[in-house]
């Protein structure tokens, strides 16, 4: 019967696939388009809102500003998907911006461009859950009180679903974008055929009231208001990267399909946006930053909706079914427009951890053939962010955009040397005008995109964007630290170039004892079989009287290895052994020295709370002095055969066990070698009761050593007698 873990997981991750099926998970554009362009598409939802409570600080009469400052973001979003159609075609491999930054700028520019969309990866859940629970509670009241819980609660939804697979998510994120996207069209053109063909006065909910302006906005104030606006609608350009860092996703032709993917995904955006903006001027439609500060008048009771909540009351009538598919559907596909990071995220992060700037967890696949570690990194990440924030969007949208700028503008300066350096050796003509076409595209869009990160940072710096690039900051230089510390590890692994390995002069071999029991014989006989120089046991004298029946005992079984007792007069059992060692090298830097530790494994979680853990800890000790190799001779108990060891196997490598088990029962078991790379292990990677060999601790708690989980130690140990 399988765990209850065991269980939960296949229901929630479902079966694993095999290697092979990764060629079955990819995606055509009909499925690519929700699932990485539902970031942007969602991004209409709250862009507006940006753009008309900043407006509302200089008052009602500045909302006259609105359809400008949705051209110019019109504008920049035109730029931005020209510009990253020549992308997709020129680096086609899924590094997106990273890719293009570190072979074109250098490495350092490319961990500048990673450090940036990862922190804009987690802002962009974060940012578009909590604004799908905004919308929501605007028609529901209940998850108006509750935002925060709701707002985890998808966040955690959208993990289980991306850990399925890919596929999946695509399928399940079809339908409702595809929805999203007919809901609003149909909504914009509702309202413009009642406003221009049917002649209806549209008056929003807000239209009436009657506001006031914060702060009195004029001269260098109204461009410095107007400026910050900007900026606030370009969170409309986030997720418009997420395609060139998903091209492997697409099916081939890949660069083709992810281009036409990207035109789409800009159409869409664009039509929805300005037609949004549009009715919302038509209707009168008021949106301010502080209600209780800045409505002078309203009716009792007045809660601010969003702007599409209102456009759908405006245009379907209040408590009409349509009001409600309309508040539904925005804040289901802002709920999915999380899964664009949930896509983009994994992806880069298994790029950078194969470059060695991430732990090398983040490159494997799990079951379903997704990156699991990235999926869950990004999704803990987003809910601190939620929860500090307490999922309020206004606040968030300071910290956002900042990473996507910084990124569009430094891919887009590594494009034009790309081009350049293609059109140094280019001498077709045709392939020239091509290149120098693109180059000038992509100029253009890092003028445009560099001049947008100059605005962002200037508006809103002191608002919060301040902590989006510190934590810039604080990922580049972690990056930098990890990619050094595999550089130097790389380096000290590497065998020289001028010869051989140097075998050990002398190889002393050590037993050690706490009883005369199996395990310990084991060892000896194990030990002797190794065939070193010296050959002696060694237990610590804590007790006077364990020791001299111990002593005792090895006379009257006449073991044929002599047996040295240390004394240890402040009971400690680690300083002593490790005393020991040092001086049994040390005559000679080549000598080497083997430490044998008897240990005996237990089938049952229980059994390990009944004895000591010394053998653990004295093992991670000697594995930190040089010369010194570590070996355990492991004693299965009889509890151990009533183990399923398919399913433990199955556990440890995360998937279902090829074919029966063969569990090696010779007396002694071959060595284990260990990785170069390997670094000690921690408990939790050694579990107990499953088959050891010499190289394996046997489990955390099977009263083993000197200093063990349970052979020999129990003794030694002053603990487990």
């Amino acid at each position: 019967m399988a765990r209850p873990t065991s269980l939960l997981k296949r229901l929630l991750v479902g079966r694993p696939f095999r290697s092979d099926r990764l060629q079955h998970t990819l995606l055509p554009k009909r499925i690519a388009l929700p699932v990485f362009a539902s970031d942007a598409l969602s991004s209409v939802a709250y862009a507006p809102d940006e753009i008309l409570l900043t407006l509302s600080i200089a008052g009602a009469s500045a909302y006259l500003f609105s359809p400008w400052i949705g051209l110019a973001v019109v504008v920049v979003m035109l730029t931005v998907v020209a510009s990253y159609r020549q992308n997709v075609h020129a680096y086609p491999s899924g590094g997106g911006d990273y890719e293009v930054a570190t072979v074109n700028l250098g490495p350092r520019f490319g961990v500048g461009v990673a450090s940036a969309l990862l922190v804009d990866y987690v802002l962009t859940v974060a940012v578009s859950v909590s604004s799908g629970v905004a919308n929501l509670g605007s028609v529901i009241p209940f998850v108006a009180a509750h935002k925060v819980l709701i707002a985890v609660t998808a966040v955690v939804v959208l993990t289980a679903m991306n850990l399925r697979g890919l596929r999946e998510s695509g399928t399940a994120f079809a339908i409702p974008t595809y929805g999203f996207i007919i809901v609003m069209v149909g909504m914009i053109l509702t309202g413009l055929i009642r406003v221009f063909v049917l002649g209806h006065d549209l008056r929003a909910p807000s239209a009436d009231l009657v506001i006031q302006a914060e702060h009195s906005v004029t001269g260098f104030a109204l461009v410095f208001l107007l400026l910050r606006t900007f900026s606030s609608g370009c969170a409309a350009l986030t997720g418009v990267e997420a395609i060139s860092n998903g091209v492997p996703a697409f099916k081939t032709p890949k660069s083709r399909n992810a281009a036409t993917t990207l035109l789409l995904l800009g159409v869409t955006a664009i039509t929805m946006l300005v037609g949004i903006i549009w009715l919302a001027r038509l209707t009168g439609l008021q949106f301010v930053e502080d209600p209780g500060l800045q409505i002078v008048s309203g009716p009792d009771g007045y809660v601010q909706k969003t702007v599409t909540t209102q456009l759908g009351e405006t245009i379907f009538g209040s408590g009409s079914m349509l009001l409600y598919v309309v508040a539904g559907m925005t804040a289901l596909i802002l709920f999915l427009a999380a899964n664009t990071a949930f896509n983009g995220f994994p992806v880069l992060g298994s790029i950078l951890a194969q470059d060695r700037f991430l732990p090398r967890q983040l490159h494997t696949r799990g079951d379903r053939l997704a990156f699991s570690n990235g999926i869950v990194f990004l999704a803990v990440f987003a809910i601190v962010l939620i929860i500090g924030f307490q999922a309020e969007v206004t606040k968030l949208i300071q910290l956002y955009i900042v990473g996507v700028f910084v990124s569009f503008t430094l891919s887009q300066a590594g494009m034009i040397r790309h081009w350049n350096r293609l059109l140094r050796t280019e001498r077709d003509p045709e392939a020239r005008r091509r290149m120098i076409r693109s180059r000038a595209i992509n100029s253009f869009g890092m003028g445009m995109t560099g001049l947008v990160l100059v605005i962002v940072l200037v508006t809103k710096f002191l608002l919060g964007a301040w902590i989006a690039i510190a934590a810039m900051a604080v990922i580049y230089a972690l990056m930098l630290a990890i990619r050094r510390h595999y550089d130097r590890v790389a380096t000290e692994l590497t065998p020289a170039d001028d010869g051989r390995p140097v075998l050990p002069a002398r190889n002393h071999a050590i037993v050690l004892v706490s009883k005369v029991h199996q395990p310990t014989l084991r060892a000896v006989a194990y030990a002797q079989a190794t065939r070193p120089d010296t050959l002696t046991a060694v237990t610590v004298n804590v007790d006077e009287k364990d020791t001299r029946n111990l002593q005792a005992e090895w006379e009257r079984r006449d073991v044929p290895v002599p047996l040295t007792v240390i004394d240890s007069p402040y009971r400690e059992i680690t300083r002593p052994i490790l005393d020991f060692v040092a001086s049994a090298r040390r005559e000679s830097p080549r000598d080497v020295v083997t430490v044998f530790i008897p240990e005996y494994v237990v089938g049952r979680w229980w059994e390990n709370l009944l004895h000591n853990q010394s053998a653990l800890r004295l093992k991670g000790r000697l594995l930190f002095e040089p010369g010194v190799m570590v070996t355990s001779v492991p004693w299965q108990l009889a509890s151990t055969k009533g183990k399923d060891l398919a399913r433990y196997d199955a556990t440890l490598s995360r998937g279902p066990a090829r074919g029966p088990r063969v569990a090696p029962r010779s007396t002694l078991p071959p060595a284990v070698p260990v990785a170069p790379e390997s670094a000690v292990p921690t408990p939790a990677d050694r579990p107990s009761g499953g088959p050891a060999g010499p190289a394996s601790s046997g489990g955390p708690g099977g009263r083993s050593g000197p200093a063990a989980s349970g052979g020999p130690a129990d003794r030694p140990s002053g603990g487990d007698r």
